[in-house]
C-alpha cells in the first residue's frame, strides 16, 4: 500500500507540473478577441472583381438582352405588325378602288403588312395587265421577306444564351488552371483550403454566364411564339389584301 500510495502521489505532481497555471490560460473573451474575424459573403464588387476581366464581356450581353428583350415588348405586337385599325381603313378602300389613297396609308405607318401592300400595289401600277399568279408570288415573296425579319430579330436572344455559358466556361477554366498552377510553382501554398478558394472563385464566371443565358433562353422562347402568332395573322391579312387586289 505504501508503494501504491506513493505512486499515485508522483503522478498527481506531475501532472500538476506539466499543466500551466490557471492565469497562464487564455480566457474565452481573450480568444475571441484574438481569433481572426471570418468574412462568411462576399459584396457583388468583390465578386465581379474576383471573376476576372471576362465578367466585363458577360456583363454586357446581360445589357443587350435586357434592351432587346424590351424592345421586342414593344415591337412585337398585333398593333405594330398587323394593326387592326389599319386593314380596315385598307380594305375600305381598295373596296372602292382608291389605290393611291391606299398606297399612302402604307407610307403613312410602315408595319410588315404595309411592306406587303405596297409591294403589290406597286406591281399592279407598273403592270398593265397584273396576272394573279405573278401578284400572290409577289405578295408570298414579300410575306416571306418580313417574317424572316421578325424571326431574324428573336435570333440575337438564342446567340446570347449560348454563348454567355461558353464565356463563363472559358473563365472557370482559366481560373482553375491559375490555381493549380499556382500550387505546382510553390508546394508551401499546396494547401487544401488556399486551393478550395482558388477553385471557388474561378467558378464565379460560369455562375454569372448562366444567370445571364437562362433569361435569355426563356425570353427568347416566349418571344418565338409570339412572332409564331405575328406571322400567322400577316398570313392571313396577305390572303385578304391578295383576294381584294383580284376583285
Amino acid at each position: 500500500m505504501s508503494r501504491l500510495s506513493g505512486f499515485l502521489s508522483a503522478l498527481l505532481v506531475s501532472a500538476a507540473l506539466a499543466a500551466p497555471p490557471v492565469w497562464a490560460q487564455p480566457s474565452t473573451a481573450d480568444a475571441a478577441v484574438s481569433a481572426p474575424a471570418v468574412k462568411e459573403s462576399m459584396t457583388f464588387v468583390e465578386v465581379f472583381r474576383a471573376g476576372g476581366w471576362l465578367m466585363y464581356p458577360i456583363a454586357a450581353m446581360s445589357v443587350i438582352g435586357l434592351a432587346l428583350i424590351l424592345y421586342f415588348l414593344v415591337v412585337l405586337r398585333p398593333d405594330q405588325v398587323v394593326p387592326r385599325a389599319w386593314l380596315v381603313r385598307v380594305r375600305e378602300r381598295l373596296a372602292g378602288g382608291r389605290l393611291d389613297e391606299v398606297r399612302a396609308l402604307c407610307d403613312e405607318k410602315p408595319s410588315p403588312v404595309a411592306a406587303i401592300t405596297a409591294a403589290a400595289l406597286d406591281y399592279s401600277k407598273s403592270s398593265r395587265s397584273s396576272e394573279p399568279a405573278l401578284l400572290k408570288e409577289i405578295i408570298e415573296g414579300e410575306g416571306i421577306r418580313q417574317a424572316n425579319l421578325i424571326q431574324n430579330q428573336i435570333q440575337y436572344l438564342l446567340d446570347i444564351a449560348v454563348i454567355a455559358p461558353m464565356i463563363g466556361l472559358l473563365g472557370t477554366v482559366m481560373g482553375m488552371l491559375q490555381a493549380f498552377n499556382t500550387v505546382a510553382l510553390d508546394l508551401a501554398k499546396a494547401k487544401p483550403m488556399l486551393l478550395a478558394a482558388g477553385v471557388s472563385l474561378a467558378l464565379i464566371t460560369t455562375a454569372a454566364g448562366l444567370i445571364v443565358a437562362i433569361p435569355a433562353m426563356i425570353a427568347y422562347s416566349y418571344f418565338r411564339n409570339r412572332a409564331s402568332n405575328l406571322i400567322a395573322r400577316l398570313e392571313s391579312a396577305s390572303a385578304d389584301l391578295l383576294t381584294l387586289l383580284v376583285r
